[in-house]
């Protein structure tokens, strides 16, 4: 597999993916700064990592969201390269268009740092082929701006065509966010934006490996589509 995590001013998680892509894959991903206007060539996954780009001002994301990169970005998911943003990176991916709705700040109106419960509500992705359904994982999140709003024929539409691929669980919804939303893909199915970072619980060191299975997937379904 053959990943680039995009750098943004205030991007802060790029070590921890990049961490647990090699370990996953064992290859190490190219850092691609935001104002570079191509990605290199033949790459699988495009990350768009957690942190504070352009330290969160006009909203989180909105100025990452016009970067030089994300053009490129945006046409390598049409065609249907596997974009992954977490956090930081759901925020960018909604701003861009890439992905519909927007994260607004959280219910409490406070920042959040805890793990959460995630149930895995739809297996069908290469994102989650490993998960099962109905599963309930343990995740961290770390956000100020974590609650997903959408109107409600976009929120019926993503519940019609599937595409909420996690849930906060057992009451665990750290945000507010509509519905419990945690993550969602958009129609290909191959651009998932989520909150939570399931870098961050990917080996025994880390307290669990339940986010593991999310980049084991990607690993495989890529060989398997090489194959």
């Amino acid at each position: 597999m053959k990943a680039a995590i995009i750098q943004f001013p205030g991007t802060n998680r790029e070590g921890d993916m990049a961490a647990a892509l090699r370990l996953v894959s064992g290859r190490d991903a190219d850092i691609v700064w935001h104002g570079e206007t191509s990605l290199p060539a033949g790459v699988d996954l495009i990350v768009l990592p957690g942190g504070f780009s352009f330290g969160d001002y006009l909203r989180s994301g909105a100025i990452a969201a016009h970067s030089p990169v994300m053009r490129d970005v945006a046409k390598r998911a049409e065609d249907g390269v596997m974009v992954l943003g977490v956090c930081n990176g759901f925020q960018a991916l909604c701003e861009a268009g890439l992905l519909p709705g927007a994260l607004m700040r959280n219910a409490s109106l406070k920042f959040v740092c805890r793990e959460v419960k995630l149930k895995v509500t739809n297996t069908a992705t290469p994102f989650t082929s490993l998960y099962r359904s109905g599963q309930v994982i343990r995740c961290p999140v770390a956000h100020a701006d974590g609650n997903y709003f959408a109107d409600a024929e976009t929120l019926d539409q993503l519940e019609a065509e599937d595409r909420v691929v996690f849930r906060y669980a057992d009451g665990t919804n750290p945000n507010g966010s509509q519905r419990d939303i945690a993550g969602i893909t958009n129609e290909r199915r191959n651009v998932l934006g989520m909150m939570p970072h399931p870098e961050d619980l990917v080996e025994a060191a880390h307290g669990g490996d339940d986010g593991l299975a999310l980049f084991k997937g990607l690993v495989e379904g890529l060989q398997e589509k090489a194959a």
